[in-house]
């Protein structure tokens, strides 16, 4: 089996390296991830500039571009265009929970697999930026997980998208999850440069979460992993036929 590992926070991030290190015994694995940092990179590809890859050992490969990148270039430059069995993005350092998963770059490297038929997965690792990131419990369910998709498949058009609590026991109990939701109460921050002119960071202050039962969120603030299914499609099936019914 051939596994294209790869992220959003770059080909040294300690998430990605136990990650392709527990999948060894799996198959095949080839690391592909961006040289630097792209978190928030979403499902962007670079058009406007040539991108390069630097190869860093032993099938690992750096690439100056986005995680969409990454597993484009993967598949067409390092597999020469012949599909990976799976794709498997991560391991986050950081939650991808609720409505995140659209900003998220760990996502979007799943997602690309997804349209590309592969089979797919992403992980992450939910910590604040007070505690030390265990990855190790991460690292082994996701060998457990990847070797259940090898077994049994994905139905195409969906991925799967985990999340494992910043926890120092193994196993963990996980649950099947619906996406949660999360609003910013900000999301500009205005600064001022030292010639006095405007600036701004995205971001600012976060609301929490919903905890209810059954969302990614809700397993998490409960200690258990989540593992989502989310699909490429999104149509809004059931508001089809009301939309028809518009006399424009």
């Amino acid at each position: 089996m051939k596994i294209l590992v790869s992220n959003d926070d770059g080909i040294h991030a300690a998430g990605i390296n136990l990650l392709a290190e527990s999948l060894q015994s799996l198959g095949d694995v080839h690391v592909v991830a961006p040289d630097r940092e792209r978190s928030g990179a979403g499902h962007s590809l670079t058009l406007h500039r040539p991108i390069r890859i630097f190869n860093r050992g032993d099938q690992r490969y750096a690439v100056d571009g986005t995680p969409t990148d990454c597993v484009m270039l993967g598949i067409l430059e390092v597999f020469k265009g012949a599909k990976p069995d799976l794709i498997v993005s991560g391991i986050n350092h950081g939650a991808n929970l609720g409505d995140d998963v659209t900003y998220s770059g760990t996502v979007s490297a799943a997602l690309e697999g997804t349209l590309l038929g592969i089979p797919s997965l992403a992980f992450s690792l939910v910590y604040s930026h007070d505690q030390e990131p265990n990855f190790r419990p991460a690292a082994e369910f996701a060998k457990k997980m990847v070797a259940a998709v090898l077994k049994r498949g994905l139905r195409p058009g969906t991925l799967l998208n985990i999340n494992v609590p910043n926890v120092h026991t193994d196993p963990l109990e996980y649950e099947i999850t619906k996406l949660g939701q999360r609003r910013f109460t900000s999301t500009t921050v205005e600064k001022l440069d030292p010639r006095g002119k405007k600036y701004y960071w995205i971001g600012g202050e976060e609301a929490a979460f919903e905890t209810t039962l059954e969302t990614d969120s809700g397993a998490i603030s409960r200690g258990k992993i989540s593992v989502t299914p989310i699909k490429v499609d999104f149509t809004d099936q059931s508001y089809l036929a009301e939309l028809k019914t518009w006399n424009i």
